[in-house]
């Protein structure tokens, strides 16, 4: 079994009790081929503690994330690489159509495909497990 991986930012927001300020950590992980993330917040002000938790990373989290650790970078090490292996990985993890996967495709060819480690370190295993030599990494 592979490792996780996990990236954690910390940062205030406004208490949903009283209105201070909260302090929050949020955390994004790859635990087995599943993405994961979920939110602590604890106010000094009230004492008030809230969890969230779920699949999709919230839009605000993520924005979070990449600007405390900068984006990571999906790299194909092979340049002669069967663009229809690569193809055939992201429309099955990302979902998308024939035409949308092209752009896609150009992308990761390129070195152009970032996201958060997570993210980024999911879509290389699963290029991994259909023999594409591909890894994550940060700049």
């Amino acid at each position: 079994m592979e490792e996780s991986v996990v990236e954690c930012v910390r940062y205030s927001a406004p208490c949903v009790g009283c209105g201070a300020q909260s302090e929050c950590w949020g955390v994004h992980c790859l635990i087995g081929g599943s993405l994961r993330w979920d939110v602590e917040a604890v106010c000094s002000a009230c004492g008030q503690a809230t969890a969230e938790c779920g699949l999709d990373l919230p839009t605000r989290l993520r924005e979070r994330l990449l600007a405390d650790h900068g984006p990571a970078t999906l790299r194909v090490r092979d340049p002669s690489v069967e663009r229809v292996a690569v193809m055939r990985v992201m429309r099955a993890v990302l979902g998308v159509g024939l035409t949308g996967v092209k752009a896609v495709v150009g992308q990761v060819l390129a070195g152009a495909c970032t996201g958060t480690l997570p993210e980024v370190e999911l879509l290389a295993r699963k290029l991994r497990g259909a023999g594409v030599d591909a890894v994550a990494a940060r700049p």
